[in-house]
């Protein structure tokens, strides 16, 4: 019995050394910290939408003529500076800025001394097909 006594302590010993360090593997992973960029309250004129995001990289001194998006939505720079002018106002945003664009007419220049790089999330509201009998 002492034998085999000492074979159980000696197993139950070993499995503790195993499945302790195991055990610490389950704990739960901890977030990084986030940083909110933007934040802002988004009235739709339809329930539904469609979501476009694309990648945009203007030359050095490259300037956009006036025009309009399809819709309103968060642009965010990757690299370079950038002049945004919309709805008679212009401001300057650099790498790791995000900023929002309406959807009304606007311009985008390149400041800085090389490319600029922008992401565009782009929220297009669905046509309203009765709306658009009427025009």
């Amino acid at each position: 019995m002492t034998v085999f006594s000492s074979c159980k302590r000696i197993h139950c010993l070993l499995l503790a050394g195993f499945l302790i360090p195991a055990l610490g593997l389950a704990e739960e992973a901890v977030m990084p910290p986030r940083e909110t960029l933007l934040e802002k309250e988004l009235k739709l004129a339809s329930p539904k939408a469609t979501i476009k995001v694309y990648q945009i990289t203007f030359p050095k001194g490259f300037k956009t003529p006036p025009h309009i998006h399809e819709g309103p939505g968060p642009r965010y720079v990757q690299k370079g500076r950038v002049r945004i002018e919309e709805e008679g106002t212009h401001k300057e945003y650099g790498p790791g800025q995000v900023f929002w664009e309406t959807g009304e007419v606007m311009t985008a220049e390149n400041v800085s001394d090389g490319e600029a790089e922008l992401i565009i999330f782009e929220i297009i509201p669905e046509k309203d097909p009765l709306a658009q009998k009427k025009h």
